[in-house]
């Protein structure tokens, strides 16, 4: 039997304000346990929260980044539920008027383009953190992490495999660093995944389960398809799924049952007595007008103008990635990588302009060879970078001009990256110019062809392949600086010279 899998995914984004969302203290979650505290974080009796506004604005940049209709107004509510990293009993998140709703993010899978729609954007405060000390029969909290600005993403129950899961949410990641509001870096716990799937035999959904808190492209991945095998194997046996609460067992790759699965009202959700409710508008005049008509709320509600949020939205990564290979000729894997990173994609694009979008798919292959090696092997951020774009421009340009062979060129690099010098100082510092005249290699090749007379020999009668070491004699004699085109030619008219029986091209 045919079995349909439906997937749903609840997103938590950390946000990279510098204080928590609800009071002053600092965004540090790896600090030393328990320092960044205060009586708003723990609830302590007469403490009143006061909203990030900052906070409040990245999501609404977040929201409208994913098409979302923003709600005019917004409130916050008590969730309520009492785990020991919790420590005021209940979390402050919103619930039946979210920030943004009804949104859409087209991500690119390899069957094609498809839409994947939202169906709400919340902003709320983080829980702490628990510590489980090997062989020990206790628990440690460290609740620095408690207060901090989380922002959740909801899709609808649309996801179809584990591995499209994995797209949308390397796509996720990639869109909230391009709008510069988190690093959301999974291993860190600035980007979590819960996971609702269910597997059904026909067109409804359905028992659906829940897999929480996935810290890892990889492991969503690797739950998802063990649990829906877990599921598939039920139903065949004509078992009956538990609607629960799972967890992942990262060495084993199973997931193991929690709880049983909690519904809205086990959480007694009521609003947030003491933060006002938050109004949006497009202009400063509407926003008054939304206070003016709303009696209970204008004395002490907050505005937000959507117009200065919205003039915030710059191209989004696909959107590059696609421009990138329509106006400038690039591969769909290149233009991939590039707009992984919105810092490389606009080191490439100062490049490009320099020396021309025909000089593009070649200002790439540079980037993406030289830069990244070098990147990767130092640890250094390309924001970090000491070779400024006009740099490696003209690096390119002593390439393309023959001064420079590849070899040469990333020998050139390597000290440009550590000393920030121009390619042209280090050329000249370390004489690394390629070697092009014709007068100057001539005398090489005579030189190789008087020293080599039996390799000579060998190939007038006929061992081509010796011709690859005779050009070898060359470039060594040079230390690699000759121009290889060059030498080939001036080496194959030497020898015909010779022996005119000789073929000019040894491949032939």
């Amino acid at each position: 039997m045919n079995y349909k899998t439906t997937i749903g995914l609840e997103i938590h984004v950390q946000l990279a304000t510098k204080s928590k969302m609800f009071c002053g203290c600092a965004v540090e979650p790896e600090a030393e346990p328990n320092k960044n505290l205060c009586p708003v974080c723990l609830g302590m009796p007469g403490s009143l929260p006061v909203a990030n506004k900052q906070a409040i604005e990245w999501s609404v940049l977040a929201a409208l980044a994913l098409d979302c209709k923003i709600n005019e107004l917004t409130k916050f509510d008590r969730k309520n539920y009492f785990y020991p990293d919790l420590p005021k009993g209940y979390q402050i998140s919103q619930y039946d008027v979210p920030i943004g709703l009804a949104g859409k993010f087209v991500v690119d899978l390899p069957e094609g383009e498809k839409e994947i729609k939202i169906r709400r954007l919340h902003l709320e405060e983080d829980a702490g953190k628990l510590v489980h000390p090997e062989g020990e029969d206790y628990s440690l909290v460290d609740l620095n992490r408690a207060g901090i600005p989380l922002m959740e993403i909801v899709t609808d129950p649309m996801i179809s495999s584990p591995t499209e899961a994995r797209i949308f949410l390397q796509e996720l990641r990639k869109l909230m660093r391009y709008l510069g509001i988190s690093e959301a870096n999974m291993e860190l716990g600035q980007l979590r995944c819960d996971a609702n799937v269910s597997v059904s035999a026909g067109k409804e959904l359905g028992t659906k389960v829940e897999i929480k808190n996935m810290n890892s492209f990889k492991f969503v991945e690797q739950a998802l398809d063990f649990e829906i095998k877990r599921q598939t194997a039920l139903l065949s046996k004509k078992q009956k799924i538990v609607q629960e609460t799972r967890g992942f067992d990262e060495k084993s790759g199973e997931t193991f049952s929690q709880r049983i699965k909690e519904e809205a009202e086990d959480y007694r959700y009521f609003p947030e007595p003491d933060l006002p409710p938050v109004h949006f508008a497009d202009s400063e005049s509407r926003m008054t007008r939304i206070s003016a008509n709303d009696a209970n709320t204008a004395s002490a509600g907050q505005g937000i103008n959507l117009s200065d949020i919205r003039a915030q939205l710059t191209e989004m990564p696909r959107e590059k990635k696609k421009r990138f290979m329509r106006d400038w000729g690039l591969t769909a894997g290149d233009a991939e990588t590039l707009t992984n990173d919105k810092n490389l994609a606009g080191y490439f694009e100062e490049v490009v302009h320099i020396l021309g979008k025909a000089k593009a798919q070649k200002a790439a292959n540079w980037v993406l060879s030289i830069m990244l090696a070098e990147l990767n092997k130092n640890w250094v951020a390309i924001a970090d970078v000491k070779v400024k774009p006009s740099q490696m421009a003209n690096l390119i340009k002593l390439i393309e001009s023959g001064k420079l062979n590849n070899r040469m060129a990333k020998e050139v690099f390597t000290e440009m990256f550590v000393s920030g010098k121009d390619a042209a100082a280090v050329v000249e510092e370390q004489g690394l110019g390629q070697v092009s005249d014709e007068a100057e290699i001539e005398k090489i090749v005579a030189k190789v062809i008087k020293e080599n007379p039996a390799q000579v020999a060998q190939y007038k009668a006929g061992n081509e392949k010796i011709f690859g070491f005779l050009v070898g004699q060359v470039m060594k004699e040079t230390q690699g600086r000759a121009n290889p085109e060059v030498a080939n030619r001036l080496l194959k008219n030497k020898l015909k010279a010779q022996n005119p029986n000789v073929k000019s091209n040894p491949n032939e």
